[in-house]
């Protein structure tokens, strides 16, 4: 499965993909995340492009081909953190 993830700890966005519970970067880019105030990730799939944008502004756009095909959708938070979620959507154009 692929992880996005939005670190307000180390300010920056990024991208990976996990297969036999090994986690693996594809990207990460350096990234204002501010703590203590809502955020929005929107994560885009179309073949195998990958688009990754936080509050608005896209971070990350590539094609990786490490995992085809459809699957499922789900949320992910380090122990560390202090995380809500609201307002989570997913589906197809």
């Amino acid at each position: 499965y692929y992880v996005a993830r939005a670190n307000a700890l180390e300010n920056n966005v990024s991208l990976y993909h996990t297969t036999n519970g090994r986690r693996v970067t594809i990207k990460y880019v350096d990234a204002p995340v501010p703590g203590n105030v809502w955020h929005t990730l929107r994560v885009e799939f179309s073949g195998r492009r990958i688009k990754v944008a936080l509050d608005g502004k896209s971070y990350i756009e590539l094609e990786d081909s490490h995992i085809a095909g459809a699957g499922a959708v789900g949320l992910w938070t380090k122990a560390d953190s202090v995380t809500a979620f609201d307002d989570f959507s997913y589906g197809s154009k």
